[in-house]
């Protein structure tokens, strides 16, 4: 990875991507969301493929800049724009479309995508809809194909019948299930997103992942102080997590 910082939070288990939106394209929104993030504490963001978008958020703000497409010549454009990551998923916008992914179409993503940025640091997102063995098998394969960082979802995936806690419970189970089948699979660091909370991004972390990402949870509230402070309380979270991790350590 290039940036050291962002090494150091995988290696620490804290990372926080906070995710704007793979098709979110309104400027507004971008820079709200990319604003709350750095001054919420998040470690890095996930934006657009666009390079306009990204030279305007490179502008606003410090972190690491992610971009999310489905086509391996979007990030081509992002990268020389400034882009320190790329990410193939965020899937979740294509489900409700009726459009899914398959393994072998996401690993000859991968492929391309690596033969064209053989450099660039390469999130890749295992799709919720293929069976749990499935989705382990391709993240083994995404990782010999070149991927740096595998992300899990299904949050889109999850109605949740309580309210409360136990809701968010509910919510979080598929990709809370992926990322602990698939870290004890590949060596790489392991991204749980999609339909994480503060309640359970320490589930993420305890499950095997490495770093979370969230999405809707910030980038659909209605103003930029509430989604600094929902910023804020995932980094408690995270950060509740590995304090106990280390006094368990200690004593």
């Amino acid at each position: 990875m290039r940036s050291s910082k962002l090494k150091q939070a995988f290696e620490q288990k804290k990372a926080l991507k906070v995710i704007s939106g793979l098709n979110n394209f309104d400027t507004g929104r971008v820079v709200a969301v990319v604003k709350a993030a750095e001054a919420g504490g998040a470690t890095f963001v996930d934006i657009a493929a666009n390079p306009e978008l990204v030279r305007l958020v490179r502008q606003l703000i410090s972190l690491p800049i992610c971009v999310s497409a489905v086509s391996p010549v979007a990030f081509v454009g992002a990268v020389k724009a400034g882009a320190d990551l790329i990410e193939i998923g965020n899937f979740d916008s294509f489900y409700a479309q009726g459009r899914g992914f398959e393994a072998q179409e996401v690993l000859e993503l991968t492929q391309k995508t690596r033969a064209l940025l053989p450099d660039i640091t390469l999130s890749v997102t295992v799709p919720h809809i293929l069976p749990l063995d499935e989705q382990v098998r391709l993240a083994e394969a995404l990782v010999e194909a070149g991927a740096d960082i595998i992300q899990t979802e299904g949050g889109t995936s999850i109605k949740p019948e309580h309210a409360g806690v136990l809701g968010l419970i509910e919510k979080a189970t598929p990709t809370l299930a992926a990322a602990y089948s698939i870290a004890q699979a590949v060596d790489v660091p392991v991204m749980c997103a999609s339909g994480l909370s503060n309640v359970t991004v320490p589930m993420a972390i305890a499950a095997g992942a490495s770093g979370v990402g969230v999405g809707s949870g910030i980038n659909q509230l209605n103003n930029e102080v509430a989604m600094v402070a929902a910023v804020r309380s995932l980094v408690e979270a995270l950060n509740r997590k590995n304090s106990l991790i280390n006094s368990s350590k200690i004593s």
